[in-house]
């Protein structure tokens, strides 16, 4: 290990020579604490004495022959690599959104209809409000944002009438944000119109 330089090295293999073990053990404690002192940086890490004493078994390629306070590591332990991490590989609806909301969509839309959802659903739109306005900094309106909740939930989420996150238009004149409100108000009631009669439709099927 080079972080501890040759003369460690060869501190260590002199420790693993010496025929008596009783020795061996009083060495390899001052071993050690050099090795700790050239590597302060490892005092961050939790249970540092414990990296020390196996990088003395790493060092003398598990050769040495030592009393440790701790287990003594293998070769096929400490090389055996950890399960995988399983990933999701579906593709992601919206990128500008990303997996997580993706995610909490599929979460809401399988809650039943209760007050719970209504909240998740609402506190979900603000978010992706949130996120949205990183992408595009200058405007957005709810009803966007509630079909964007629409597309992503293949239909299965529709936001309550009584739902509402604001604008979010940019500062500009009391017609300009009333005009763009009064069409975020038609769109929205038209979107929820739709909603409505795709849920009648199925359940006459």
């Amino acid at each position: 290990m080079p972080e501890y330089g040759r003369h460690v090295q060869d501190m260590i293999n002199y420790v693993k020579n010496l025929p008596d073990k009783e020795k061996r053990n009083e060495q390899i404690q001052a071993v050690v604490q050099v090795m700790g002192t050239l590597n302060p940086q490892l005092r961050d890490i939790n249970d540092f004495k414990h990296k020390l004493w196996d990088h003395v078994h790493i060092i003398s390629d598990f050769e040495i022959d030592i009393d440790s306070p701790y287990a003594t590591p293998t070769r096929e332990t400490l090389s055996t690599k950890p399960n995988p991490i399983p990933l999701d590989k579906t593709p992601v609806k919206a990128s500008h959104y990303g997996r997580n909301i993706q995610n909490m969509i599929e979460v809401i839309a399988q809650r039943p209809d209760d007050e719970v959802k209504t909240y998740m659903i609402r506190t979900l739109a603000s978010y992706m409000k949130q996120q949205y306005l990183i992408w595009n900094k200058d405007s957005v309106s709810e009803e966007t944002i509630f079909n964007d909740i629409y597309k992503l939930s293949d239909g299965r989420i529709t936001v309550p009438e009584d739902v509402h996150i604001g604008m979010g238009m940019s500062e500009g004149g009391n017609a300009q944000r009333n005009s763009a409100g009064n069409r975020g108000s038609n769109n929205n009631n038209n979107f929820r119109n739709k909603g409505k009669n795709n849920k009648r439709r199925k359940g006459n099927k």
